[in-house]
């Protein structure tokens, strides 16, 4: 079985994480949706909220595990036995980013694969910078994030 690692801290997760996870699954049988904690970086939303908010976007999709990790990529990576890191570009900026990584992250663990897709031009503005902003303001979030995050949000009232 081809499991492949989509990890990111979700802070929430967008439309554009899912259509390139959802698109993943024409490659991959299985796709691990990992938050990784970064004691260094602050979050909108507590590690419980971003979980629950991956559990009911992809409730319905028996390939997609939802999980968390405290550690390098690659050792969580070679500890679930995957050998491929998914990740999306929606811009030359993101390859720029994601270039270097993915090289220290195949210096530490040969066996790990990056395979990266460029999102949709109708996803590639969306950012959870950009959503975080708009929920600080009470905007739109229609078409920006899955409706299970919306209801989510209104049901726990997260108001910022």
């Amino acid at each position: 079985m081809k499991t492949a690692l989509f990890p990111g801290s979700f802070d929430p997760i967008t439309e554009g994480h899912v259509e390139i996870i959802e698109r993943g699954l024409a490659i991959f049988d299985k796709i691990v949706v990992a938050i990784g904690i970064n004691a260094n970086k602050k979050y909108m939303f507590s590690l419980e909220d971003r979980m629950a908010m991956l559990t009911r976007t992809f409730e319905k999709e028996p390939r997609i595990e939802v999980a968390f990790y405290q550690s390098l990529t690659v050792d969580f990576a070679k500890e679930r036995n995957i050998s491929f890191i998914l990740r999306g570009l929606r811009a030359p900026s993101d390859l720029e980013y994601e270039q270097p990584i993915a090289y220290v992250n195949q210096h530490l663990n040969p066996a790990i694969e990056v395979v990266c897709l460029l999102s949709k031009p109708e996803t590639a503005h969306i950012s959870s910078t950009v959503v975080r902003e708009i929920i600080r303001y009470q905007g739109n979030l229609q078409k920006l994030v899955p409706q299970p995050v919306i209801e989510y949000i209104l049901q726990k009232n997260l108001v910022f």
